[in-house]
């Protein structure tokens, strides 16, 4: 992923993207950000930008502009990990489903991130121990295709067509009375969404 142009770009409070996502890693290997990589730019990523800004003798006002970005980039290079994992999860879960379905299983992702009933980072909930296939299986481990990181990046950056879901599943191939009882919202593809 490449680095948010420091002067296209003003990251604030309320906003959910990859570019915000990119800030928190950053944030996180200088060691100002030690929350959940969310994506979402809240009152913890508001406080960490702050404690930057006053470290790097910026305007500490939370909000990462221009200078803030441009000072940031000099002293993280932007890796993109959450990102890839995002991407490498959706490729394993459902590269032969249309991109709609692709970007559905991503929501799902940031769906739980934002529930309480989940661990509250994008890795935790990927790595969450029996709730993806693809991690039990090994198919995480295959290439994403550039497909799959758009997927990614559209979930990341808001695109919900789930409207709220935090699960799915294969209606021909599951085995779970658990996830055949509960309600579908919808379905995409060979992916049935429930909440």
């Amino acid at each position: 992923m490449a680095a948010p142009s420091a002067g296209a770009q003003k990251l604030e409070q309320g906003i959910q993207s990859e570019h915000v996502l990119q800030l928190q890693e950053q944030l996180r290997d200088l060691g100002y950000f030690k929350a959940g990589l969310t994506g979402y730019y809240g009152s913890i990523t508001k406080g960490a930008v702050r404690k930057f800004q006053q470290a790097q003798g910026l305007s500490a006002d939370g909000i990462a502009g221009p200078a803030t970005l441009n000072r940031l980039n000099k002293k993280a290079k932007a890796e993109g990990e959450t990102l890839r994992q995002l991407a490498k999860l959706i490729h394993g879960e459902a590269r032969g489903e249309s991109f709609e379905g692709q970007v559905a299983v991503g929501a799902v992702v940031l769906n739980r991130v934002q529930s309480s009933a989940f661990p509250s980072s994008i890795p935790q909930v990927i790595f969450q121990k029996g709730q993806f296939t693809a991690i039990d299986d090994g198919q995480f481990n295959t290439k994403p295709t550039a497909t799959s990181y758009k997927a990614a990046r559209k979930a990341l950056n808001g695109v919900d067509p789930t409207n709220g879901a935090l699960y799915y599943y294969n209606p021909k191939i599951a085995t779970s009375i658990w996830s055949k009882s509960r309600p579908t919202l919808l379905t995409i593809g060979q992916h049935d969404f429930t909440r």
